[in-house]
């Protein structure tokens, strides 16, 4: 696979935008690992390999166990999640699959037990914030480096 374009090289500005984003979410006080967590999950569900490979390598640095990482597209299936990080995975596969699941209730009652309401906005917008950068990746086919 060939890489279309670089994006970070074709609208500066408009990536700037989209760093500046990431790094006002991370100031919003989610747990970086969860965060992590949910982008490496919606990087699963689009099919971002270059995504998937370094919100990998993130979560490893912070310390998370192979065995976690392995089994986040699986978490619903695992005892490894906690309760809070199971109604963020469940969001994220709601608000990423949007157009199918029309964020189903069942999802947001989960996410509205263990998130207050700005809680609720900010881990949305972090999902949104990782599909962009899915489409964009996957869009102009952002290579990944051995």
């Amino acid at each position: 696979m060939e890489q279309r374009l670089d994006f970070y090289k074709a609208s500066p500005n408009a990536i700037k935008a989209l760093v500046a984003l990431e790094v006002a979410i991370g100031k919003l006080g989610l747990e970086p690992r969860l965060l992590d967590l949910v982008r490496l999950r919606a990087s699963q569900i689009n099919g971002c390999a270059y995504c998937i490979d370094l919100h990998t390598a993130d979560l490893r640095k912070a310390g998370e166990t192979d065995r976690r990482i392995a089994t986040v597209s699986v978490w619903h299936e695992t005892p490894f999640f906690t309760e809070r990080e199971q109604a963020a995975l469940a969001w994220t596969e709601a608000v990423t699959q949007i157009a199918r699941t029309h964020a189903p209730d069942g999802a947001y009652e989960g996410l509205r037990a263990q998130f207050s309401e700005a809680e609720q906005v900010d881990l949305t917008l972090a999902i949104s914030a990782i599909n962009s950068w899915n489409r964009l990746s996957i869009g102009f086919r952002k290579t990944l480096t051995a």
